[in-house]
């Protein structure tokens, strides 16, 4: 069975509905381009041909006095700010009637999309955006306005720069906070410290939004993250943002806007004279891969300006009477509605701003992907149980036969390269070699940030490579022997009988302590994980504990539970999962077993994998689901062969694989089911290392690395 292409994963204009209206003012409704809490927003034209995002309050929320006041404030407020970096409002009725605001339609990305679609921006973009955005803030407060949502799904990229749409809570400077204290809204990881204690909002807290979607620009990452919305929150107020794979020069120029005090924030006129982007850089919205999108959107929003008038209406103007209905065939060569519309959505770039309120055009059906570079899953009919599917591409003899897993990074495949071990990266999707790096790939990968890639050379130095160019950004000789973890701030080493927390940026020795001898043995065969400001170690010998990643003092101990010689714990949702002689679940700040099933089997647990509410790991010859919340057992399955307890499973997609024990291979298992989906021989023999990603898992045997396609 063909499996579909990205292109014919289009998007649909859904069509007008029971209820709803066929002309808004001057606008003739085309169709819905969608809908939230408030109401809907559709696409209108006017008897001039201009297209317009019309949204409409809700019928039912018309009448009452918060909403209305809401919906009128959103339009005086947006029709108050005279400013080319905001969505421009072109008429709006809130007395009487329908209450409706019509804004222009922009064609174009929101921000968070074009990272997702194309990376982080380099430097001189990010400078052109900072200082564009700052401008546009100006231009907000001098209306005597305060936004207080600003993000990046707010802010509309096109071909003269970014727009500011939604202006739904936004407030005179001088107003109070929309609701009560503690319940103003407020996205998380982008309200300010002040709005998210429910104080009082002004322009500073505009400045705080802008300084965290810069990060965002330049990184990828947000400034302040966490598993729940409350460690967001508390991290805004008490913690510090994380600038680390923002470019060196750019930190010094976004970190003021971050800090805690309004009152010390620079003024959007500063910034926009701090980040002075380049000449070149100012060409960001009409070059490159983005530029690309958006002159493809704003060619398709002009094919929706010369659609012919409407049948029964005379320029763009309603007709009535017996020949309502009926109208002349528009000429051979002109495009249909349907045939604009269909193209338009095919391409998923198309953004309008109702009311500036944010709406990409809806799917038929729920995406397949999150990313432009995830692959597509199997579906029923396209592959044959029992029997593996063919590679997505591969095998490709890309590495060195002794060569650690492979890492995934974005749209990235990197592995320890075949000359010289160096460090190589590979297309996700095809496997075409991007880069070969100078650093020397003797350790584990690990991904600093989405920017920065880390490991180890045989010299024990440690390597930072940039994942864009393969460049060696970082440099520092540590004497490591083994490359224990990494996270965004510093790389986590064993020395000798130490272990070692290295800055990233620096290669300064922030802490040294000595291995745990009683716990660890000598520290041999020691894993760890580092996440929620804990490194987390572990070994064979069943013990584990966490160290404060600032100063390296124990935060907890606990024996038994561990994954194993290796294999690193797993964290997620504020909980470590361990194998070992018992499959367990502890709390990661402070160690308290949530639960613990001893192992059956003499070789006990294999390292856990955890995919949303479940904990997949094996035991002999079985493989087995559990719920990560309590470890209730939800199916398992032998595993012809037995499957090697030295490794973990990969879950990813609908499929959880484990390396076979007895013959050289892999099997893939259903993870709804768990039900063989099939199994896959190797014809060379050896160990094989696995990773999942963007619905690929990536095997390398001897050298050579097969992307495989999941369910």
């Amino acid at each position: 069975m063909a499996r579909p292409t990205p292109q014919q994963e289009g998007f649909a204009l859904k069509p007008l509905g029971y209820g709803d209206p066929l002309r808004l003012g001057p606008y003739r409704i085309i169709g819905t381009l969608g809908e939230g809490g408030m109401g809907k927003v559709y696409l209108g034209r006017d008897g001039s041909g201009e297209v317009a995002a019309v949204k409409v309050l809700r019928p039912e929320l018309a009448h009452e006095t918060h909403m209305s006041q809401r919906f009128v404030r959103e339009a005086q407020a947006a029709q108050a700010v005279r400013s080319k970096g905001v969505a421009r409002v072109l008429t709006a009725q809130t007395d009487g009637g329908a209450p409706f605001i019509a804004t222009e339609f922009l064609a174009g990305p929101t921000l968070d999309r074009a990272v997702e679609r194309h990376g982080p921006f380099p430097e001189p973009e990010v400078r052109a955006l900072g200082a564009a955005l700052a401008r546009t803030l100006g231009d907000i407060h001098a209306a005597g306005l305060v936004h207080r949502d600003l993000k990046p799904s707010n802010i509309v990229l096109t071909s003269g720069g970014p727009r500011i749409i939604d202006f739904g809570i936004a407030r005179p400077e001088h107003g109070l906070t929309l609701t009560t204290t503690g319940q103003a809204p407020v996205t998380p990881g982008y309200g300010a410290p002040e709005q998210v204690l429910g104080q009082r909002t002004g322009p500073p807290g505009d400045v705080f939004a802008l300084g965290a979607v810069l990060v965002f620009a330049a990184s990828g990452e947000r400034a302040y993250q966490g598993d729940q919305i409350a460690v967001v929150q508390y991290e805004v107020v008490h913690g510090e943002p994380r600038l680390e794979g923002v470019p060196e020069a750019l930190v010094p120029l976004i970190a003021p806007c971050l800090t805690r005090d309004a009152a010390q924030r620079p003024q959007p006129a500063q910034i926009t004279s701090a980040l002075a982007p380049p000449r070149d850089g100012r060409q960001l919205w009409k070059k490159g891969g983005l530029g690309d999108d958006i002159a493809e959107a704003e060619s398709a929003a002009k094919q929706l300006a010369t659609f012919p008038p409407a049948p029964g209406s005379q320029n763009g103007t309603a007709a009535t009477g017996p020949a309502a209905g009926s109208a002349a065939p528009p000429p051979a060569d002109s495009p249909t509605r349907r045939r604009v519309l269909t193209g338009l959505a095919a391409g998923g770039t198309l953004l309008v701003a109702g009311g500036g309120t944010a709406w990409w055009l809806t799917r038929e059906e729920p995406p397949r992907r999150a990313h432009p570079w995830f692959a597509l899953p199997l579906q029923d009919g396209e592959y044959e149980e029992g029997r593996a599917p063919e590679p997505l591409w591969g095998p490709r003899d890309v590495a060195f036969a002794q060569s650690p897993a492979p890492l995934v990074s974005r749209d990235l495949v990197v592995v320890g390269g075949k000359r010289d071990a160096r460090v190589t990266a590979f297309s996700v999707r095809d496997g075409k070699r991007k880069w070969v790096s100078e650093a020397a790939f003797y350790q584990p990968l690990f991904a600093a940030s989405p920017r920065l890639i880390v490991t180890g050379g045989s010299d024990g130095q440690l390597f930072g490579v940039d994942a864009r160019t393969g460049a060696v950004e970082r440099r520092h000789p540590t004497g490591m022997s083994v490359l224990l973890a990494v996270d965004a701030r510093a790389a986590y080493c064993l020395v000798e009988d130490e272990v070692r927390c290295v800055e990233l940026v620096s290669g300064k020795v922030r802490w040294r302590k000595p291995a745990p001898l009683d716990e660890f043995s000598g520290g041999r065969g020691i894993s760890a994980t580092a996440a929620g400001g804990l490194l987390v170690l572990a070994t064979a010998k069943d013990a584990a504990i966490a160290l404060d990643v600032r100063t390296g003092g124990k935060v907890w101990s606990r024996p038994g539970g561990s994954t194993g010689a290796g294999v690193p714990p797993v964290t997620a949702g504020g909980e470590v999962y361990l194998g070992g002689q018992s499959l367990s679940a502890v709390r990661l700040r402070d160690g308290e077993e949530q639960w613990s099933v001893p192992a059956e089997v003499n070789e006990g647990w294999s390292g856990p994998a955890v995919q949303g509410d479940a904990v997949y790991a094996s035991a002999g010859s079985e493989v087995r689901c559990r719920g990560r919340r309590d470890g209730r057992e939800v199916w398992r399955r032998e595993v012809d062969g037995g499957v090697f307890a030295g490794g973990r499973p990969v879950a990813e997609g609908n499929t959880v694989w484990v390396t076979l024990k007895e013959t050289a291979g892999v099997a893939a298992l259903d993870t709804r089911t768990g039900r063989a989906a099939w199994v896959r021989r190797h014809k060379d023999g050896g160990s094989v290392r696995m990773t999942g990603a963007g619905n690929r898992v990536f095997l390398l045997t001897e050298g050579k690395l097969t992307a495989m396609p999941v369910i």
